[in-house]
């Protein structure tokens, strides 16, 4: 079991300003944590802020395929959770940038900083011997951060979809 982090501790959280994110960061804020929301452009990103008080919840830059602005996003946090995912791999946000190497660049990342908790959201059906390029690199992803931080807790949704969303509310 997980040992309940102390009431405005900070937490870390990359793809935060996504749809995932922003429950998960309405979720901690209501308990009282202090929410770091590590994002590409801070600027595009202002609406996080009102989900918690005055302060509670502030934007900063960082990019899962730059190891320096995720030690800078994680320095000081007691949690880090990482939602940052791709359906379709295209360019620089290919599922080996994003899945793999970026999620053990920020598992390796909140272990040098001291981090005690890592939360990594991976996708159900993940394997390294699935037809799916998608599936194959969640795997990869979850071994590279149980590697770099063993105590990483791996969730593994299947379909998300809710207000807000955008699978069901695109049609």
């Amino acid at each position: 079991m997980i040992a309940r982090l102390e009431k405005g501790s900070l937490v870390t959280v990359f793809g935060g300003s996504g749809f995932i994110g922003r429950h998960v960061v309405r979720a901690l804020c209501r308990d009282g944590w202090r929410v770091r929301v590590a994002v590409r452009r801070p600027d595009l990103a202002g609406y996080v802020q009102p989900m918690g008080a005055v302060g509670q919840v502030f934007p900063v830059q960082a990019n899962i395929r730059y190891p320096e602005s995720i030690r800078a996003a994680v320095d000081g946090a007691e949690a880090v959770v990482n939602l940052v995912a791709v359906l379709a791999s295209s360019g620089a946000q290919s599922f080996e940038a994003l899945h793999v190497k970026g999620a053990e660049a920020v598992a390796q990342a909140a272990m040098a900083a001291g981090a005690r908790h890592l939360v990594h959201v991976s996708a159900l059906g993940a394997s390294p011997r699935s037809n799916s390029s998608y599936a194959r690199t969640k795997a990869a992803g979850e071994r590279a951060v149980l590697k770099a931080f063993p105590e990483a807790v791996i969730l593994k949704p299947s379909v998300v979809f809710g207000p807000e969303d955008d699978l069901f509310n695109r049609f």
